[in-house]
């Protein structure tokens, strides 16, 4: 009966870890590019024109006048 309280208080702490991990992804922005993933695959790299890349190489989406 011990392991079972070990074992569940183990998988409460693993899936308490993983939430955590989650909302901190969604807080800091991880999931806010939509645009670029969907159009990677249209562009060789070295193709990408350098008005679409930003400072660290990736692509930036593109601003309608």
């Amino acid at each position: 009966m011990s392991a079972i309280i070990i074992l569940i208080c183990v998988s409460l702490t693993v899936a308490i870890i993983f939430l955590i991990a989650f909302i901190w992804s969604v807080s800091t922005g991880q999931y806010k590019d939509k645009y670029t993933p969907s159009v990677r695959m249209l562009f060789e790299d070295n193709e990408i024109p350098e008005d679409l890349k930003n400072d660290n190489g990736d692509r930036k989406k593109i601003k309608k006048l």
